[in-house]
């Protein structure tokens, strides 16, 4: 329920705009306030099942456009990458300490551009 849960935030932090304002309180009320169908229910007087087809209807819209755009899985991606691309500068710079004073500046120069990149893009990617 967990990772239903956290990808269902995932895919209204990005797609949920598109949802109508009525979608969006229910869908929010249930999966980020945590609130019971029969508390969204009793909130807009309406029946269980009403804020359940609204639930549902709002997830197949959020699922059917991460099936067609797949920015949820495409941003994922790249934290993944920038991650194992801080591992790996890591890696480098453990190596330099063998090389000579003038390459290792050059190269220290060059990691140093690099990781403030990509620590750049990683932090832009936990803030959206």
């Amino acid at each position: 329920m967990i990772e239903k849960t956290l990808r269902m935030a995932l895919l209204f932090d990005t797609y949920g705009s598109v949802l109508t304002e009525k979608q969006r309180e229910i869908f929010s009320l249930y999966y980020n306030d945590d609130l019971s169908l029969g508390e969204i229910a009793d909130n807009y007087q309406v029946s269980r099942q009403a804020v359940k087809d609204t639930l549902r209807r709002s997830e197949t819209t959020l699922n059917a456009l991460e099936e067609r755009l797949g920015l949820v899985e495409r941003k994922e991606r790249q934290r993944v990458m920038a991650v194992e691309m801080l591992s790996a500068l890591q890696v480098v710079e453990s190596a330099l300490a063998q090389a000579t004073p003038e390459i290792r500046s050059q190269v220290k120069n060059a990691l140093a551009t690099l990781q403030a990149g990509l620590q750049n893009v990683a932090e832009q990617d936990e803030d959206a």
